[in-house]
């Protein structure tokens, strides 16, 4: 009989009649087949291809059904335990309802809502779901341990490091591959460690999280789960957003145990870095082996995240962390940052010659009035000199005027340029002008110019344009 078969018999069996149609569902990372029973019940259908896998979901279901956990109820299991039965959640996953966030980096109050609701369930699971769990239960390893570590560092290491063609010393790869391993095992703990949790494994029904594909947990520890879900490669979350999500999650833990946010923020790090690595092993062994060409496109998203996490050292593993800041520039994903790069054009202009356009084709940005700070330009001595030379600055900056403008300037524009980088885009343009374009204009975009610059690590080109000075300031 083919399982297609097995999961209409268990409609039946259950229901009490046939179902009237089934559709297959797309398929996820794993080799599961989910289908859609429909009929007087609606139904999801769930075909295995390892049987230890399927018992390590059946167990793991019922154990959670029991302790209120929301996750998909089993109705039916076939006798030779491949197929099953379970509760339709509907078709919301989580990963589709943040969907316009993840697009434009800018997460709606009921985005955010739905996000702290899921992350604020996960402690419930990790604790609670851990009384009186037999994690013999789990599949494949009963926990988190050095071995297990191994496994997956070495994933990245045959089915993605390699894969790329990057040079490197593997003696020293696996020192630096053990001392993360103690690292991460100072950590141990007796809770549920989902391992998979993110938001394609997160449904949403009737505004509330419901959790799903869970077979692949195990006895480990709770940085892992958050690291995986906020770390997500294609979730892009901004740094502020991701904060906000740990400070929740950190508020949750509280009813569970005691938390040190210092050395929590500390471990976490490390977590991060390993879970960004096996999904790059896992990303390298779905695309280069498998070709499957999607798992593919989301290796730019999991390299932006690494880029990001090594601009703090790991002193830990020094060669490690050489070696993935190598891994960062290489051409095949350097390439594709450069073209998402925001760069900021800065320029100074007198408003009799008219406001300058905008090339880039966004239409403009910002343009700064600098005509009511006093100006340096009615006294015959500073004529002979700009905006960059010593005499007109210790002017403007004893006047003080100058310096309380360009402040709120600095403001406006620290908060847009941080929003452009996070939300990926490649062009900002902020204009000072003045009466001449020689003083005050001047002294502005230079001084934010070599702000921007230093603070936010972005390209800078800046244009005097009625001095013909231009300058540009590269990203590091």
């Amino acid at each position: 009989m083919s399982n297609i078969n097995q999961l209409q018999d268990l409609y039946k069996s259950h229901v009490g009649t046939q179902c009237t149609h089934i559709e297959e569902l797309p398929s996820s990372g794993s080799n599961r087949r989910y289908f859609r029973l429909s009929g007087p019940v609606s139904l999801i259908g769930v075909i295995g291809n390892c049987l230890e896998e399927n018992e390590a979901f059946l167990y793991l279901d019922e154990h959670f059904s029991e302790k209120g956990i929301p996750v998909p109820k089993v109705v039916a299991v076939s006798q030779d335990r491949m197929a099953y039965l379970q509760e339709d959640l509907g078709d919301t996953l989580l990963f589709n309802a943040i969907e316009k966030g993840r697009q434009t980096c800018s997460f709606s109050t009921q985005e955010r809502e739905l996000l702290v609701r899921t992350i604020t369930k996960l402690p419930e699971i990790q604790f609670m779901g851990a009384i009186g769990l037999n994690f013999n239960k789990c599949y494949p390893p009963e926990q988190f341990d050095v071995r297990s570590i191994m496994w997956d560092l070495n994933y990245f290491k045959y089915c993605f490091l390699k894969a790329t063609g990057i040079d490197f010393l593997e003696n020293k790869l696996e020192d630096n591959f053990q001392a993360l391993a103690e690292v991460l095992m100072r950590s141990k703990s007796s809770t549920f460690m989902y391992r998979d949790f993110q938001s394609r494994n997160v449904m949403i029904k009737d505004g509330q999280p419901w959790f799903i594909d869970f077979q692949g947990g195990r006895k480990g520890p709770f940085y892992y789960d958050v690291a995986s879900f906020l770390w997500q490669a294609k979730a892009r979350f901004p740094d502020s957003l991701r904060q906000e999500l740990i400070q929740e999650y950190i508020k949750a833990l509280r009813k569970y145990k005691p938390v040190d946010e210092s050395y929590f923020h500390e471990q976490l790090r490390h977590f991060v870095l390993f879970r960004i690595l096996q999904v790059l092993g896992a990303y390298g062994f779905r695309g280069y082996f498998e070709k499957k060409p999607h798992f593919l496109q989301s290796v730019p998203y999991a390299i932006s995240n690494l880029r990001e996490l090594l601009k703090e050292p790991f002193e830990e593993y020094p060669y490690l962390h050489s070696l993935l800041q190598r891994l960062t520039e290489m051409k095949q994903f350097s390439d594709a940052l450069q073209k998402k790069a925001l760069t900021v054009r800065v320029m100074s202009f007198a408003y009799k010659k008219g406001i300058p356009n905008d090339e880039s084709g966004n239409g403009g940005g910002f343009v700064f009035d600098c005509r009511a700070v006093n100006n340096p330009g009615k006294y015959d001595r500073y004529k002979p000199f700009t905006g960059l030379d010593a005499p007109v600055i210790k002017f403007l900056e004893d006047d003080g005027e100058i310096t309380v403008f360009l402040k709120h300037c600095t403001e406006l524009v620290d908060a847009t340029v941080k929003r452009y980088i996070e939300r990926g885009f490649s062009h900002l343009m902020v204009c000072f002008g003045c009466t001449g374009g020689q003083h005050r204009s001047v002294y502005c975009a230079q001084h934010l110019a070599e702000h921007l610059n230093k603070e936010f690590n972005v390209k800078v080109e800046l244009v005097h344009r009625e001095q013909d000075i231009e300058q540009n300031f590269k990203a590091h």
